[in-house]
């Protein structure tokens, strides 16, 4: 078998992998969708299925009104002493001098759980991982956080002893191990001690196309006592920019049962328009940051390197003694409604599926009216993420809006302030018409066009349904509608994809750490709550798109979530 990167495509950054026995667990980051924390397992690092969320309550989480971009970052997987540790950040400000952070702890026998109610553990900076060393003793290591404005903001890796009978740090013992390089930016720390050394992995460069991950070794856990490794870096693309994969850095390390050794990095795939530069801009990677494995074999020295150089490879020979692991072809989805609560691939925003949003089952989706999709309070969305460049979504929406105040229909979403869709609203005749919004940049909340506007089409009387679908085609997107399921008719606008990628957000907002998503989603900003119901939803990969004599047709890529 070879492993294909990326293994976890779609909005899957930050990995933590582990391995329990002859199981791999990577936890990756959720930001401010809910519920946050996803957890993949793998028995032979080529096939994943996601098989827990882990805050799905708001005991466990609560990100009412965090900015886009807040929320959960990098979370730390670990299993020692017969269960596993979850440490997770809490991000409240993704702007300015202060980010306002809180680290958590959480615990669980079993990774499906339950999990433990979290315990705070401190605010001094993000990425925090947990190190259990073999002497028993365990320690937070964590990247940290300077406010002040005549200071560099990444304040170096520190290291505070945990101390498990009180569940408590001892902050006497905080101390900067590793201080990073001239690159600046060091972050997303991971420790472990191999061969009676203590092994310490980092990023640095920022989660862009300078992206990288530096490893540094001591023999103790003095301060500043690691070392770099020479003629690094460990993982980079920035020197390597006609590489499939792009931005490789944060990450962690995991070794086989047969001794073997891999890298989980975050990674991204840019595309570029036909008219621009393939190096600068580099491109716009709509998936957002996802997961790769890479292998690593260790030199004469005794540093770890990348297996066929440091830019990684898309394909990676599996582990000798992987275990085949079922899993589905693609992320292709269709849902009828039929179950009470919502599947494991829908997401909402900072809170979870209420009563207040609507509910689920007996065949529809029912969503009532609240903010706009600009709203970070109080929002009726449920979306899931592009995890292929082309896709075909589709879905089914009974509503009578009050006015043009309330809407409801299928929106292609990235943030608060990056955002269209195609919905149902009334005009000022007091008709039901079918109107395309988008929100894109230029101010802080993005700027709104109508596209349809006078020409909006009128739903004919007796309709009692409405079809949306929305037809992503890697570098631009359209909708259509139908009122019979069958017959499709293009509104004639099409959306320029970028608009809803990390690198276009990260222009004008400084949070832009999330990817694309597709959804539904209810707006009656009027306060009079308007219903109402979707009786399906279809999310279909479609493999490669390719243009043969004038026609379009379809054909399965060599890469399978290219």
């Amino acid at each position: 078998m070879q492993i294909q990167n990326p293994v976890l495509p779609g909005f899957n950054s930050d990995p933590s992998i582990i391995r329990v026995e002859n199981t791999y667990y990577i936890a990756t980051s959720t930001f401010e969708w809910f519920p946050g924390v996803r957890i993949h397992a793998s028995q032979d690092l080529v096939h994943w299925n996601l098989v827990k969320n882990v805050l799905d309550t708001t005991t466990m989480l609560d990100m009412k009104g965090s900015p886009s971009s807040g929320g959960i970052w990098a979370p730390d997987l670990s299993y020692a002493d017969g269960k596993f540790w979850l440490i997770f950040t809490d991000v409240k400000i993704t702007d300015g001098n202060f980010k306002d952070l809180k680290n958590y702890l959480t615990t669980a026998e079993t990774i499906e759980g339950p999990w433990s109610e979290p315990i705070l553990v401190n605010g001094v900076g993000f990425d925090a991982s947990l190190f259990h060393d073999e002497d028993g003793h365990k320690y937070l290591v964590q990247q940290t956080w300077d406010h002040r404005e005549y200071h560099h903001p990444f304040d170096g890796i520190t290291l505070t002893e945990f101390d498990t009978g009180t569940m408590k740090l001892k902050p006497n013992t905080a101390r900067t191990i590793f201080s990073g390089t001239d690159v600046r930016l060091v972050e997303g720390p991971h420790l472990y001690k191999i061969n009676g050394e203590y092994f310490l992995f980092a990023a640095q460069g920022g989660t862009i196309f300078t992206h990288q991950e530096v490893v540094a070794r001591s023999k103790s856990l003095d301060e500043l006592s690691f070392v770099v490794e020479p003629d690094g870096p460990f993982i980079t693309n920035f020197d390597t920019p006609d590489s499939y994969l792009q931005k490789q850095g944060h990450g962690a390390l995991v070794s086989t049962p047969g001794g073997e050794w891999y890298y989980a990095s975050l990674t991204a795939r840019p595309w570029h328009h036909d008219n621009e530069s393939s190096i600068d801009p580099r491109g716009w990677s709509t998936l957002g940051r996802e997961t790769s494995i890479q292998k690593v074999e260790w030199d004469g020295g005794g540093w770890p390197r990348i297996v066929g150089g440091h830019g990684g490879q898309t394909f990676v020979e599996a582990p000798k003694d992987a275990i085949f692991t079922k899993a589905p072809a693609d992320h292709s989805q269709h849902d009828e409604f039929d179950d009470a609560t919502l599947g494991i691939n829908w997401n909402t925003l900072r809170v979870p599926f209420n009563e207040k949003m609507g509910s689920t089952g007996n065949g529809k989706l029912t969503l009532i009216g609240q903010g706009s999709l600009a709203n970070t309070f109080d929002l009726s969305l449920v979306a899931r993420r592009w995890q292929a460049f082309y896709f075909d979504a589709e879905t089914k929406v009974k509503f009578n809006p009050y006015s043009y105040q309330s809407m409801a229909g299928l929106t292609n979403y990235y943030n608060h302030s990056h955002w269209s869709w195609i919905f149902i609203t009334k005009n000022d005749d007091g008709q039901n018409v079918i109107e395309v919004g988008e929100n894109k940049g230029g101010l802080r909340n993005g700027s709104y066009t109508s596209y349809l506007r006078d020409h909006a089409p009128v739903i004919p009387d007796g309709i009692e349904y409405v079809y949306f679908k929305s037809e992503n085609r890697k570098e631009s997107y359209t909708y259509l509608y139908s009122f019979d399921g069958d017959n499709w008719v293009t509104t004639g606008i099409t959306l320029d994809a970028a608009v809803l990628s990390d690198d276009y957000v990260v222009r004008e907002y400084g949070g832009f750490f999330t990817g694309a998503y597709v959804g539904l989603a209810v707006v009656d900003y009027s306060g009079y709550n308007s219903t109402a119901e979707f009786d399906n939803f279809d999310y279909k990969e479609l493999g490669d798109y390719k243009e043969t004599n004038g026609s379009f047709s379809w054909q399965k890529s060599e890469l399978r979530f290219y």
